[in-house]
């Protein structure tokens, strides 16, 4: 399926700022406002180009510079982009993903979230209140 990357730009640009709220225009790093190092990411990856390449495909698209509002020569480095992937915490991801989700009609189906949490050694408690842990 083809994707009209402006079309896809303007949506991701609503969407993320729609689930920051009021964090959008905090800097993430590098200076630039929040919502436009994700909408940076959500592009480097449907469009299939590494971080080096983003700068340098973003200074040949005018309109998708003017939806970030980023000038020819304002752009971020490849490494201000690939530093900020890292430093972006998971509830930014996590309020994508929500925001996104609620953008389809519900059906019988259900998403997993993986998240990647530490499980604790199962345990129970007795009846006199002592905990048992279980061994694996």
């Amino acid at each position: 399926m083809e994707v009209d990357l402006l079309d896809f730009v303007e949506q991701c640009r609503h969407l993320v700022k729609q689930a920051l709220g009021k964090h959008a225009g905090e800097p993430a790093s590098g200076g630039f406002a929040r919502w436009k190092h994700v909408v940076l990411h959500c592009l480097r990856l449907e469009d299939g180009h590494s971080y080096r390449e983003t700068p340098n495909r973003l200074k040949y698209m005018a309109e998708i510079r003017d939806v970030l509002g980023l000038d020819r020569d304002d752009l971020p480095d490849y490494s201000t982009i690939y530093k900020s992937f890292d430093r972006l915490k998971m509830w930014v991801w996590r309020a994508l993903l929500r925001v996104s989700a609620q953008q389809h009609p519900q059906s019988e189906h259900a998403v997993l979230d993986s998240t990647f949490f530490d499980r604790a050694r199962p345990r129970r408690t007795t009846a006199s209140g002592r905990e048992v842990m279980f061994k694996r």
